[in-house]
């Protein structure tokens, strides 16, 4: 099954599942947002992928130059691991890995989250590859993917037991879901920015876009 499918299948089962006045607010919210014009003012294909010093789900100290070393690089920004839709992504990202590798090239995912929740989203998704702590979305906001939830949300958030604060830090900044393919000039080869956080790039485009290069 592809992770498009996968995710349609997690949306339909949300709808069954989430009450139909607050589905109604959670989709004027995500038409709010995609009629923001957040998302015009990203990187883009052909423009330098800026650098950046970020710490793992280690705490060790990570920068561009790590990934991009040895060959082109997939640089995904999700918004946490509380995010049933960021974990599908990165367990599509963890089931290509060996490929990718193969290729010569690498995957970094980034969030928002605290290191120690970046820490449990790694373990719990059963990942080799970097989770990367964007504390309070500054990277994010750098390339301009970073929103402010909305405030209908957030009693729905924690409704559903969501702790963004204690999770991410600061709970009101999150990043566009976001894919990147970089390579070792760190030029954009591909870029992926969506407001519709149910929906992802397909990582096998990805391996098909590195096979190319």
């Amino acid at each position: 099954m592809s992770l498009a499918d996968k995710l349609k299948e997690t949306k339909a089962n949300s709808a069954n599942r989430i009450p139909a006045d607050v589905r109604a607010v959670m989709k004027q919210a995500s038409q709010a947002l995609a009629g923001s014009g957040i998302g015009s003012a990203t990187p883009k294909v052909g423009e330098q992928f800026p650098d950046f010093n970020l710490n793992n789900h280690l705490f060790q100290a990570r920068k561009l130059t790590d990934y991009i070393a040895t060959g082109p690089a997939i640089i995904t920004f999700y918004r946490g691991g509380w995010c049933p839709y960021c974990n599908l992504e990165l367990k599509a990202y963890q089931a290509y890995l060996s490929e990718i590798k193969e290729l010569g090239a690498s995957i970094v995912a980034i969030s928002p989250e605290l290191p120690d929740a970046s820490l449990t989203t790694h373990e719990k998704n059963e990942l080799k590859f970097d989770v990367l702590s964007d504390s309070n979305s500054e990277f994010a906001q750098q390339l301009g993917l970073a929103f402010r939830l909305d405030d209908r949300l957030k009693p729905i958030y924690d409704d559903f037991g969501i702790d963004l604060q204690g999770l991410n830090g600061n709970g009101s900044l999150l990043p566009l879901p976001s894919t990147f393919l970089v390579n070792k000039e760190a030029t954009i080869v591909s870029a992926h920015v969506d407001t519709d956080h149910t929906q992802r790039q397909e990582p096998s485009d990805l391996v098909a876009l590195i096979k190319s290069i």
